[in-house]
């Protein structure tokens, strides 16, 4: 140590516990949490022939040759089917896998 010159050792307490916070909702946009259900709707499109969606809803989905046909029928006489559910990752993954396929396929928060 010098001399006139002092010297201080200064401690600080850190907290590792958890804070919560309140996320503030967008004017007119829900906060939604991560885990809370999205859908997948195939769309009726006037190009794929009905064979083709039931063999890809069996071929993706693994869905049993009666559920894909019913689901193949709701997208042709309703105009869409809701062909899967989970969280918003999963539902981009099989829209993007609906649209390698050549459907007409959105997600929508449940």
């Amino acid at each position: 140590m010098g001399e006139g010159k002092i010297e201080v050792e200064e401690r600080r307490t850190v907290s590792v516990a958890p804070v919560e916070i309140q996320r503030p909702e967008v004017e007119g946009v829900p906060v939604t949490e991560p885990d809370t259900p999205w859908v997948t709707i195939v769309h009726n499109d006037p190009v794929n022939l009905m064979s083709y969606v039931q063999y890809v809803f069996q071929s993706y989905f693994g869905y049993p040759k009666d559920k894909a046909r019913q689901l193949m029928m709701d997208v042709h006489t309703k105009g869409r089917a809701v062909v899967s559910s989970g969280t918003r990752e999963e539902m981009e993954r099989d829209v993007q896998a609906m649209h390698g396929y050549g459907l007409w396929a959105t997600l929508q928060h449940d």
